[in-house]
């Protein structure tokens, strides 16, 4: 066949779109482990601005400190909005936090600062976990996903 026919031949060849599949609706377990990582999150916010303003400050009157929550605020759009890369870079910003928490579980003087240092270790905790399942799960639906695509209607 000259190579004139064979062009015409290929060019000839229907059209066929490949089906469009809409995006599915998270699973129950990914807008599960979604909003337990947005309000422990929240609460290491509020925990942070109480304990340093008012609860127990490490001068009276509250200190300079209560701005180590205005880090935490940062990710706090990008959880809401379901982005995949704050859940990742959270999960390992949050050690830092839980970091101080150990040390001032540890020296803290006053039973309230350890009681206060207590809960945000179990804040961070559970933001890692809450982070760390998320994207797994989210992983774990997108390749199957990516599996349930028949063959014949991938892009070449």
């Amino acid at each position: 066949m000259p190579p004139q026919t064979a062009l015409r031949a290929r060019c000839a060849r229907p059209f066929r779109a490949p089906s469009v599949t809409l995006p599915q609706a998270p699973s129950s377990a990914v807008a599960t482990t979604r909003w337990l990582a947005v309000g422990s999150l929240v609460g290491l916010i509020v925990l942070g601005l109480a304990w340093e303003m008012w609860l127990a400050p490490l001068r009276p009157g509250g200190s300079w400190l209560a701005l180590k929550v205005l880090p935490l605020v940062v990710p706090l759009a990008g959880l809401y909005k379901n982005r995949m890369y704050t859940y990742r870079w959270v999960s390992l910003m949050i050690w830092l936090y839980f970091t101080e928490g150990v040390v001032r579980a540890w020296s803290d003087a006053l039973p309230l600062g350890r009681l206060l240092a207590g809960i945000e270790i179990a804040l961070c905790l559970m933001l890692f976990v809450a982070c760390a399942m998320h994207v797994r799960l989210r992983l774990r639906d997108a390749r199957a996903a990516r599996a349930a695509i028949p063959l014949e209607t991938s892009i070449p």
